[in-house]
């Protein structure tokens, strides 16, 4: 009967094609990506189909990577970002086994290969259109004239590579001319003379990424006549002035996102000369640019100003004038970013958005001297705003608030941080049915009841910050808990009513990816067993200066936690056996443990010498001289970053206490504002 009963369900198999199992393998990995390993441990069939389905893939380490690709002959993108050493032979394997398939390979955190491995990954994947060489710092020419033997190239990632200069450039201009997004950002070896090959060679270029190259005006004559351009960056490029820009006379129809932020030798005169040549731009960022936006510089967007839907002025002073013309003369505009413009009153704020209804995103950061004048007015013009950042608006009064959500039901995110919002404020909010990210940190008028509407109302939230907000206890984030059971992201820290009801609360959402208790001195490693049984997903962890939080609690998280990347337990009351333990998750790649009595420099060494894929380690700096130099070179030499913190241990109560205290941390923020 077994035999029989095992017959026929593999005549049942035998009528899925590969395309009906591929087509269930995409919605098992949408749920949850774990999934598809116990479903390719079910039977011999599962297990070549899964191997079949898979075509993207993130080793762990670099020494799996012959018996992970050849068990899974499809892979077309492969992350090795998890891999900080990546050798010559590695890109070898790379190159023999998924040779004809891959299309696409992250180096962007990794080192050790050279030109040679680089010259074997492109002559042998020549189907190879996208490679991210970001942060190869030691990368020269020779590298760069061996990616150019990629022939099929569409993107290329150079960030930071600062030893290429002119000649490497030129030699991927000539080698890859289908090249269409190339990023250089931080190359600082290239100059006029590789930007213009680049852009005389590769003429199917669409984005081109230039930040903090020491260029002139002079090679973007020639970047303009690119005649399918549409993003151009050229963000912190000092050489661009107006002198050098004067004479220019190229139109770019195709140019619709300009990035001229930090240029501090560009003013008005030469953004004028610029944007005339673009005539069909729809975003553009000035941040941090040394004119002042008044009422001629906003003339200057009369060009533009027909199509342009985004514009940030990050930084800049601005006057009533010049938010007045913007508003007349750029009606299409759906996205305004004035973070941290120190100049914008209620009046220009006001002008700005009664013209702009359609205004759907809005950044409003450190505008100090906005009340609720202005706020009133944005929430009367624009119904259709989705994203709202106002952080540190601290004059804006708690009716503005209300009025918020009260008109605007369309919002998704809402940055709240260091305001004067109270529990009507997020009773009107909660009528946001599609909010996803709401920040509440520092705001100390808000307590339980605020939140239980929230709950109540918000059920599609996915980040959620309370950092500092001291009215909160269990009782809310209960609530929380319980009504957005979505939740991804959530900050607690400083919040000292915490306790451990909190955590059995939080261990319900299951798609918990991050979570920061900092500072919250009555949660144990109790609660936070419950989040690791439940929340399989969670990836960082902050448990600093949480005083009982211990080895059990790290020793639940070992085994239950396997996507953890990232932790830090400094100044809690875990020992070595804890720090050891955290060698069993694969994934982790960031450890601080500052200013913890119980490791010893014997546990903390078996602990780096455990955890195998660690980038980046913070211990007090009195464990340098007491670890083996050996210890710290191999670290080191397999990619780890050490950061040595000379904090003074002090556990004393009174100390913890001053720090929770609300008047104690404003006043230090406010210093720390002015100074």
């Amino acid at each position: 009967m077994k035999k029989k009963a095992k017959q026929i369900e593999e005549k049942a198999m035998d009528l899925l094609s590969e395309e009906v199992v591929f087509i269930i393998l995409d919605l098992v990995a949408q749920n949850n990506p774990s999934n598809l390993k116990s479903f390719s441990l079910t039977c011999k069939w599962f297990y070549q189909m899964e191997s079949k389905h898979r075509t993207s893939l993130r080793p762990l380490r670099p020494e799996y990577l012959p018996r992970i690709l050849k068990r899974y002959p499809n892979t077309s993108d492969l992350d090795l970002t998890f891999c900080p050493r990546v050798t010559d032979y590695a890109l070898s394997v790379v190159g023999c086994l998924s040779g004809p398939t891959l299309r696409s390979v992250d180096l962007s955190r990794s080192f050790s290969f050279t030109a040679a491995g680089l010259l074997r990954l492109a002559v042998k994947c020549v189907s190879l259109v996208e490679i991210d060489l970001s942060n190869a710092t030691e990368m020269r020419d020779a590298g760069a004239a061996a990616v150019a033997e990629a022939k099929s190239l569409e993107r290329l990632k150079m960030e930071r590579c600062k030893k290429v200069t002119d000649m490497g450039i030129g030699c991927i201009a000539v080698g890859c001319r289908k090249l269409k997004n190339v990023s250089l950002k931080w190359c600082v070896g290239v100059g006029d003379l590789g930007v213009a090959l680049l852009s005389l060679k590769c003429k199917d270029i669409r984005s081109l990424d230039l930040s903090y190259l020491p260029i002139t005006g002079k090679c973007l004559h020639d970047v303009l006549k690119l005649q399918h351009l549409e993003q151009l960056l050229i963000q912190g490029c000092f050489g661009v002035d107006d002198d050098s820009l004067n004479s220019l006379t190229h139109h770019c129809n195709s140019l619709k996102n300009l990035d001229a932020s930090s240029c501090q030798n560009l003013t008005q005169r030469g953004l004028t000369s610029l944007l005339s040549g673009a005539p069909c731009l729809e975003r553009l960022d000035l941040s941090h640019s040394p004119s002042v936006i008044s009422l001629d510089f906003a003339s200057s967007l009369n060009k533009v100003s027909a199509l342009l839907q985004s514009i940030r002025l990050d930084g800049c002073s601005v006057t009533c004038d010049g938010l007045k013309a913007i508003g007349t003369l750029c009606t299409s505009l759906r996205e305004v970013s004035l973070s941290k413009c120190v100049t914008v009153t209620d009046e220009g704020l006001s002008s700005l958005v009664m013209k702009l209804k359609g205004l759907t995103k809005l950044d409003i950061t450190c505008c100090r001297k906005l009340t609720g004048v202005s706020i009133t007015q944005l929430a009367n013009s624009c119904p259709l705003l989705v994203s709202l950042k106002m952080e540190s608006c601290s004059l804006v009064s708690r009716e503005a608030f209300w009025l918020i959500g009260h008109k605007c039901r369309l919002l998704e995110e809402l940055d709240f941080t260091d305001n004067e919002i109270d529990d009507q404020g997020l009773k009107s909010i909660s009528t946001c049915l599609s909010l996803s990210s709401l920040k509440l940190g520092i705001c100390l008028n808000i307590t339980d009841r605020g939140l239980s509407y929230i709950g109540m109302g918000c059920s599609n939230l996915r980040e959620l910050d309370l950092y500092r907000s001291v009215g909160i206890t269990d009782i809310g984030f209960s609530s929380i808990a319980q009504g957005c059971c979505h939740l991804e992201t959530i900050n607690i820290s400083y919040c000292k009513d915490i306790t451990d009801k909190s955590l059995l609360s939080l261990s319900k959402c299951s798609l918990l990816q991050t979570f920061e208790s900092r500072g919250c001195p009555y949660i144990t490693s109790q609660g936070l067993a419950a989040i690791a049984v439940r929340c399989k997903r969670l990836t960082k962890l902050d448990l600093k200066k949480c005083p009982y939080i211990n080895d059990s609690g790290l020793l639940t998280l070992a085994h239950f936690s396997q996507s953890l990347r990232q932790i830090s337990v400094s100044d809690t009351g875990v020992t070595d056996v804890g720090l050891v333990s955290l060698a069993n998750i694969g994934c982790l790649q960031n450890i601080a443990a500052v200013n913890t009595r119980g490791l010893s420099p014997s546990g903390v060494a078996a602990a780096l010498v455990g955890c195998g894929g660690l980038r980046k380690v913070k211990l007090h700096a009195s464990l340098r001289s007491l670890l083996l130099p050996s210890l710290i070179n191999h670290m080191e030499a397999r990619g780890c970053a050490f950061l040595w913190k000379d904090y003074h241990t002090n556990n004393n109560k009174n100390t913890l206490q001053a720090e929770l205290d609300p008047k104690y941390w404003k006043l230090q923020l406010e210093e720390d504002i002015v100074l």
